[in-house]
Order: C-alpha cells, then sequence, then structure tokens
C-alpha cells in the first residue's frame, strides 16, 4: 500500500470539508436549546432516506432528502414555523468549511495532488457551497451521485470516481469525516483516511480505513511521510 503512488485526493463534501450543523448554528436565537438536537436529527435523517433510497431503488435527490429530513426532525421536536424552515435550507446551501479546508486544499494542489469532491450532495448543493467556501478553484472535478442515481456507500459510487478522474483506485486517497463512507471507499479499494474529528471510536465491521487522522490538515503531513 505504502509503495503506491497518491496521485488525488477525493473528499466527501457534507462533514469533512463542509460543517453540516452550521445551518442550525446560525439559526440559535431561534432554534434555542433545540438547535442541537435538531440538527443531530436532521444530519440522521437525512443519511437514513439516502440508503433507504439506494436499497428501494426509490431515488430522490439529496436536496429533495434534506428537505424531507428537516420536516422530519422539525416536527419531532414540536417547531412549526415556514420562515424558520426556509432559513434552514438555504443556510445549508451556504456551509461553513472547516477552517483548515482551504490551506490544507492549496497545499495539496500545490505539491501536484489533484483534489475533487465525491458526494451524496446534489450538483446544485455543491457548486452552491464549493462557491459560498471560496475553493471553486482548488476542487475539480466535483463529482455527485446524482447521475447515478445511487448515494454512498453503493460501491458504483467509488468506481464512478475513479472513472472520472481515470486513476487507478489504490493511487486515489479517499478521505471523510463519515466513518461509514470511510469504510464504504475501503471495502472499494481506495486508500483511505478516516478524518475522525469528534474521536469517535472504530466501527464494528470487516473492512477499516487505512489511516485515522484529526482534521485536514494532518493529510499534508501523512502524504509527506508517505514519500519520504
Amino acid at each position: 500500500m505504502t509503495d503506491t503512488p497518491i496521485l488525488a485526493c477525493v473528499f466527501d463534501a457534507y462533514g469533512t470539508l463542509f460543517d453540516v450543523h452550521a445551518s442550525a448554528r446560525h439559526r440559535q436565537a431561534e432554534l434555542g436549546p433545540q438547535a442541537g438536537p435538531v440538527s443531530q436529527l436532521w444530519r440522521a435523517k437525512q443519511l437514513e432516506y439516502s440508503w433507504l433510497s439506494t436499497i428501494m431503488g426509490r431515488y430522490r435527490d439529496f436536496w429533495q432528502l434534506t428537505g424531507d429530513a428537516l420536516d422530519y426532525a422539525l416536527e419531532y421536536h414540536g417547531i412549526d414555523d415556514p420562515e424558520l424552515r426556509a432559513g434552514l435550507l438555504d443556510a445549508y446551501l451556504h456551509l461553513d468549511p472547516y477552517p483548515e479546508v482551504r490551506a490544507t486544499l492549496t497545499e495539496l494542489h500545490r505539491s501536484g495532488i489533484t483534489c475533487a469532491i465525491l458526494s451524496n450532495g446534489s450538483p446544485m448543493m455543491l457548486d452552491a457551497a464549493v462557491r459560498s467556501a471560496g475553493v471553486t478553484d482548488l476542487l475539480s472535478p466535483v463529482i455527485s451521485v446524482d447521475e447515478l442515481h445511487r448515494f454512498k456507500p453503493d460501491p458504483s459510487v467509488y468506481r464512478l470516481a475513479a472513472d472520472r478522474l481515470g486513476i487507478d483506485p489504490p493511487s486515489i486517497l479517499f478521505l471523510s469525516s463519515n466513518a461509514w463512507d470511510a469504510i464504504g471507499a475501503a471495502s472499494f479499494g481506495f486508500e483511505v483516511a478516516w478524518v475522525n474529528r469528534s474521536g469517535q471510536p472504530a466501527e464494528r465491521l470487516h473492512y477499516q480505513p487505512h489511516h485515522q487522522i484529526p482534521d485536514l490538515a494532518s493529510v499534508v503531513d501523512l502524504l509527506r511521510d508517505r514519500h519520504r
């Protein structure tokens, strides 16, 4: 594994480059103490709906699922406020990037590493997020699952990235803060770094990511050490 050159870094978007809880945090005044619970349930249902959509063969794009998941979370917490709902969804299109994102992508770009996104997000969502974060110049291609009508961790999604880049999977370092996504990518054949921002324990599944790092800045050192 360590003898294989890494030619590209492929990043998950939501939770890895962009903070999925920023939307609720920016509406803290309206949500009050429910901001955290609403955001956590919103995210959980968003992912659950994506997995179910793929398993059942009933595709709805990620923006539709994001709205459906928010509706569930708001109703669960007894919130009926159309203006707040609209504000939360608008904020989801402009999520805060994590602080180290631009510097990390810049350093990788300077070193000749291709940086791309592979995300469940719809093309509209990803375009808005990348432009809002000011990293359009550092990420290409930005790949959405939308053309497959299947969500991660379906193996065909990871194959899409390898085919689009024209790079063999072992020469791609895939980075995700979502353990299930990291495991899916490792099972497919990418080299994988799990960005374990919150210090979670490892999942109890057969396939595991090859590396565990606390933030994206650490990938620069990981690749530097690898090529010494």
